[in-house]
């Protein structure tokens, strides 16, 4: 069961990963239809990581793991709103326009600044459910931690664009998976109080 659970939790990491080896570099005009629809395609599925880490606190009651959960919750809505911003709604206006211009620049814009917002919320859920499992889990739960952190600090640098977002998107779903082999079955146990 431990190991079905692990494996769950590396799949929002390694679904993002194979769609970000489809993204393309830039916003141009003849990418902007794969662009918009890529991110429709995408909007379900970045929620998913603070999914991940919520399915790793359940049972655990301690503040810290209250504030991951705040957290993920932060990730999952500013980071919705750049996809929709400069995903969807910026691919839309240049494929409309059949040129890349101001009105797609500033929706680009406003996008990365709450995606900006969106990617430290993940590293602060991230870091937060790390140390909520440590009291509780019977195995080190350090290198997961570290993956997630190291996966969501090149998240932040690089979306999920070729290659390090990719490669950075793939380090989450390890270091989430090892989370959850750390935690264990005990972990339900240890975090309520």
């Amino acid at each position: 069961m431990v190991w079905i659970r692990a494996a769950a939790l590396a799949v929002p990491g390694l679904v993002l990963a194979g769609v970000g080896l489809t993204h393309p570099a830039g916003l141009t005009v003849a990418t902007a239809h794969h662009w918009w629809t890529m991110h429709v395609v995408l909007l379900p599925l970045f929620p998913l990581l603070a999914v991940a880490f919520w399915v790793l606190l359940l049972g655990n009651r301690s503040p810290m793991a209250w504030l991951a959960r705040i957290a993920g919750y932060g990730y999952a809505v500013f980071y919705t709103a750049l996809d929709v911003l400069a995903g969807i709604a910026a691919g839309v206006v240049v494929e409309g326009d059949g040129q890349t211009g101001d009105q797609a620049a500033r929706l680009i814009g406003v996008g990365d600044q709450l995606g900006l917002v969106g990617s430290w919320c993940f590293l602060v859920a991230g870091a937060l459910t790390a140390a909520a499992l440590v009291p509780g889990g019977q195995r080190v739960v350090w290198p997961g931690g570290a993956l997630v952190l190291i996966g969501g600090w090149g998240f932040l640098e690089n979306h999920i664009f070729w290659p390090f977002g990719v490669l950075s998107q793939v380090g989450i779903a390890v270091g989430t998976a090892l989370l959850g082999l750390a935690a264990g079955p005990g972990q339900r146990r240890a975090g309520r109080g």
